[in-house]
């Protein structure tokens, strides 16, 4: 549904956000911080205002999801294109949910009409897509001028016109689109499976709009409450409920804690079960060709669920990670990376390199490029020379051969890194004192390492598809 407009400022005022109006956004903010330093106002109140819903552990430590106009304004998508996906009425209101063009899905959001600016609509192309729109992180579009809407019809012209104008063509574009592909489909050649395609998991290759829309609006694993990113394919009488409680051990759900603690009493798993997928790769089949792997945080109580990652038991195209996943609680404390670095290790004991199957994530980007980085500049500052007095010498084959880091991967971090330069007809990798201190830094930071002494394992010929 819906065509691509532009986000206001989330208060009832339309169009751009001049210098005035950042300013303004980013006063209120720092006033909210004085308010909350100085104790004007409580800790609750700071939060509700911000936007923030937190989650308070053991520690009391507060894990938040920051989902209010001021931080979109410091994320830079207050004035960002917006695809409209759905449309609902609350009490009277026209909410709509609305996804950032350029932006990870998991900022999706339902806003109000006045949060729109009508002005800059973008309407759907004649194949029933709106430019520049898409579910992850789609490339930019440059965005092509919008007929008028007074050409469109005799009606008034304003905001919900030309919403409900937009919303009328992508739908007839859509109907049109699914009339055709059902008649070739019935004059065609009758549609015979193939084998299963290499990866386990693909991108969406249809536009869905139910699998496009987060569902859940609270989950409850243990100790901790999480908002969720994503669409989960829990049962319908369960997402209608404000919050779904989950066993952090055997993952089965229920309507509420009461039932929750009944289950427990019986539940005799203290580990969680080792099959996970993630939101944005449709899986085919089954999970019998994969492996799992499951980090977890010990206690009294049993083994917590940290992340995981999972791989094909055979991958034609070398893939070492299908899925990998940190649990919102743990992130930003060195698990991504723990996992991804347990990943290789296994590689390396394969004797092959490896890369995570594509596409991956914002984050999950971030995160590999980081890794990749540090390896290989630990790999390039320890590298010795063969004769005294020379420079050392290393290849791009012999890095991935230490790293088990495939050589796409290696070129493309040693480009993102600037490090290649062609020098006296040959390309060299050159490393400035900034970089070397930057790295240095944050490997004295990265304090858990996968030690692979203590890696005690032999690697299975899968080939054979009886040992499945």
């Amino acid at each position: 549904m819906g065509g691509g407009v532009s986000l206001g400022d989330g208060g009832g005022v339309s169009g751009n956000i001049d210098t005035l109006g950042h300013a303004a956004g980013i006063g209120v903010f720092w006033n909210w911080i004085w308010e909350l330093v100085f104790g004007k106002v409580k800790n609750g109140e700071f939060f509700r205002r911000m936007g923030i819903f937190g989650i308070v552990e053991d520690e009391g430590s507060i894990f938040g999801i920051f989902n209010s106009s001021t931080f979109r304004l410091c994320l830079g998508i207050l004035d960002a294109l917006a695809e409209i996906i759905s449309v609902k009425e609350v009490h009277g209101v026209k909410c709509y949910y609305v996804h950032y063009v350029d932006f990870n899905k998991r900022l999706d959001e339902w806003v109000t009409e006045d949060c729109l600016d009508t002005r800059k609509v973008q309407y759907p192309r004649r194949d029933g897509t709106t430019p520049g729109t898409g579910a992850a992180t789609p490339k930019k579009q440059v965005p092509s001028r919008p007929p008028s809407p007074s050409s469109l019809c005799n009606e008034p012209v304003n905001g919900s016109a030309v919403l409900q104008a937009a919303l009328q063509k992508k739908m007839s574009r859509k109907r049109k689109a699914t009339f055709i592909e059902n008649d070739d489909s019935q004059d065609g050649p009758p549609q015979t499976p193939g084998p299963r395609p290499t990866g386990s998991l693909v991108a969406h290759h249809h536009d869905d709009i139910v699998t496009r829309m987060k569902n859940v609006e609270l989950i409850e694993l243990g100790r901790h409450r999480i908002r969720p990113w994503y669409f989960s394919p829990y049962p319908q009488e369960m997402v209608h409920l404000p919050c779904i409680y989950i066993c952090e051990f055997c993952l089965k759900y229920r309507k509420s804690r009461k039932c929750l603690e009944r289950h427990l009493a019986k539940c005799n798993l203290r580990h969680p079960p080792a099959k996970l997928f993630l939101d944005h790769k449709t899986l085919y089949y089954d999970t019998d060709p994969f492996l799992f792997y499951i980090m977890t945080n010990f206690d009294s109580r049993g083994y917590h669920i940290v992340g995981y990652f999972s791989k094909e038991k055979e991958s034609s195209e070398d893939h070492n990670v299908a899925c990998i996943l940190t649990l919102p609680p743990y992130q930003r404390r060195g698990y991504g990376k723990l996992l991804i670095e347990f990943s290789y290790e296994l590689s390396k004991f394969e004797g092959k390199t490896g890369s995570p199957e594509k596409p991956l994530s914002d984050l999950g980007l971030l995160s590999y490029r980081s890794y990749w980085a540090h390896t290989i500049l630990d790999i390039l500052l320890n590298v010795k020379p063969l004769v005294e007095n020379e420079k050392p010498q290393i290849t791009i084959s012999e890095i991935c051969e230490l790293t088990s880091i495939k050589k796409e991967d290696v070129i493309s971090t040693l480009q993102n890194l600037n490090l290649i330069n062609y020098y006296k007809g040959q390309y060299i990798v050159t490393l400035n004192r900034e970089i070397i201190e930057q790295h240095t830094a944050a490997m004295e930071k990265r304090q858990i390492r996968i030690d692979p002494k203590c890696l005690h394992w032999t690697p299975k010929d899968w080939s054979v598809r009886a040992k499945w």
